[in-house]
């Protein structure tokens, strides 16, 4: 039994908050630990939605070698993700920079740099000497619309200029 793997408690957590319960709360209190899943160690998040009381549970695999954390946030590894697709990545790093706060430093600082890393996690999804993320790069509804809906927003030399733009100004918040 395959499960997709979360390179890092980050990514796993972003995943959560990406796809709510079915009452569709995503305020959750998560606790993970490793659980031996039919021979294979998982990494196990269970949970009760805030909202509904609905018992929540997430199985993610486990990467080949620990990703150590770089910084805020930390995402992954050099791999591309296998729980977020590039256009979902995208939609986090729009989300994140159009909500950057004009008042507090910190957080400014904080949501700019979620929107970097986002970035960067679309860029892996481009292989070597590629121009652009190809189409097995997309696989959920979210991701699909956003290529879809823009598809030269995931040309490599305009993703490169995003991320560089979002760096200089968490830069600017520091």
């Amino acid at each position: 039994m395959a499960f997709a793997v979360a390179r890092t408690r980050d990514e796993a957590h972003l995943y959560l908050d990406l796809h709510p319960c079915v009452c569709g709360s995503a305020e959750t209190t998560w606790h993970s630990g490793l659980v031996d899943v039919e021979g294979e160690l998982v990494n196990r998040y269970a949970g009760t939605c805030e909202e509904c009381g609905t018992a929540r549970e997430y199985l993610f695999g486990l990467p080949e070698r620990p990703v150590m954390p770089t910084g805020y946030p930390t995402f992954g590894g050099p791999e591309p993700s296998e729980l977020l697709d590039a256009g979902e990545w995208l939609w986090v790093a729009d989300l994140s920079a159009g909500n950057v706060p004009v008042d507090d430093r910190a957080e400014a600082w904080r949501a700019l740099r979620v929107a970097t890393a986002a970035v960067e996690e679309v860029i892996k999804f481009a292989p070597p000497g590629a121009d652009a993320v190809p189409d097995d790069g997309f696989w959920s509804e979210r991701g699909q619309r956003m290529r879809s809906d823009e598809p030269g927003r995931f040309q490599l030399d305009r993703l490169l200029v995003v991320k560089d733009t979002y760096q200089d100004l968490a830069a600017g918040h520091a």
